[in-house]
Parts: C-alpha cells; structure tokens; sequence
C-alpha cells in the first residue's frame, strides 16, 4: 500500500481533496493532506514545503510516498522532493517550474494567460477571469455549496519568492490534465509538460478543479501509477 501526500494549489486547503481522500483510504492506501496556510504573509514556498515534510516526518516517513501536487503546489513539491525520499510524483493541472523560478515569473515565463485567453474565444466563455467561469463550472451543487467555505486569500508574498530546487529526482513523473480546464487549456498543459518535463500528460474528463469534478476519474489514474 502507498503513502499518498496531496499539496493543494493556490489559496486552498486540504479540504480540496476530501473526495478523493475516502477513495484512496478505501483502498487501503494512507493519505495525508495537509493545509499550507496560504493566506499567510509569514509563509513563503520554503514553509510550505516545511509543512508537507513535517507531515511525512509525523507518519514515520514511510518509503512509499506518491506526492500529487496541484496547481501552484508544484512549486513546493519540488522543494519537498529535495527534502525527503519520494517514490512518485504526479503533477495534476499543474504550475511545472524550472529551477529558480518564481510563480509570478511561471505566468509570463509560460504564456499561461495568452493561452487561457486564445481558449476562452474559441470556446465562447468569457475571455476575463473570474472563479465561477474558470474553477467552478463543472462542480456538482453538493461541492459548490462549501466550496467557499475553502477558498480563501493567496499570501502575495510567496509569488516572488524564486523556488530553489536543481533537478527534478530519478523517479517515475506523471502529469494528469483536466480536458475541460479553463483556466490552464489542455493544449497549454500539453505543451508544458513537453517543454519542462519531456512527458506527455495523460488526460481526464474535468476542470481545474478535477479532485472536486472527479475525484474517482483522478483516484483511478492515480492508482494505476502504483
């Protein structure tokens, strides 16, 4: 059995993974989930990753550990990568960066917005962010209705703050992409993973949000990775 470790992304919580959470641990599987305090000004990705390694550290560091990273939680993924022993990473809708790289340097560094941009007029949506349109338009009424509750304020500080790993470990790399994904278009994750990674993504039916959309989609892929 595994040791999943899940980073949610960008003023979240571990709350974004509630439904996949219960589909792991059905499964026998140890899943821990923890939140990185994001509304913190205190906080940077070096505390972020600091949380995440306490959290393994307090489950023994076990030596089967799937870190899934979210979003931006790929940038303390990377920093947790360097800290402990990971056996698999998955990247899930997710901000790859390079070496050195900020999250605020990651959107123009990518063309993230010109991308989201070029999706939202061939798909006849709104071309100007906001939440409802880009994060939340494919999750069903039960989620929708707390999903507040859990979204909260992104500390500015840690956009600027570069992430300082040098290479991503010899270990099995997946990346998961939502098909419907609004806000990081399939095309766009497709190219990324290419560039940063050399991988190929393998795709599911779901939004940015695929753990709420999805869970059992994402849980399923997950698990075949084992």
């Amino acid at each position: 059995m595994a040791t999943f470790v899940l980073i949610h992304g960008a003023g979240s919580d571990g709350w974004y993974w509630h439904r996949v959470t219960p589909l792991l641990e059905a499964r026998g599987h140890a899943v821990l989930a923890p939140d990185l305090g994001s509304g913190d000004d205190a906080r940077g990705l070096a505390e972020y990753a600091g949380v995440v390694v306490d959290a393994i550290d307090a489950a023994g560091r076990p030596d089967d550990v799937v870190l899934v990273a979210q979003s931006m939680g790929a940038f303390t993924a990377a920093l947790v990568c360097a800290r402990v022993r990971v056996g698999i990473l998955v990247f899930v809708n997710a901000m790859i960066p390079i070496p050195g790289e900020t999250p605020k340097a990651w959107w123009e560094n990518t063309g993230s917005i010109e991308a989201r941009t070029a999706a939202a007029r061939r798909g006849g949506y709104n071309a100007r962010f906001d939440p409802a349109t880009y994060f939340l338009h494919d999750l069903p009424p039960e989620v929708l209705a707390h999903a507040d509750e859990h979204q909260g304020e992104q500390s500015e500080v840690v956009f600027s703050e570069p992430c300082r790993f040098d290479t991503w470990p010899q270990i099995p790399i997946h990346v998961i992409a939502g098909r419907d994904d609004r806000f990081f278009p399939i095309d766009f994750q497709r190219r990324m993973a290419r560039d940063r990674l050399h991988a190929e993504v393998d795709e599911l039916s779901g939004g940015h949000l695929v753990a709420l959309s999805n869970p059992r989609g994402l849980v399923d892929r997950l698990l075949a990775y084992l």
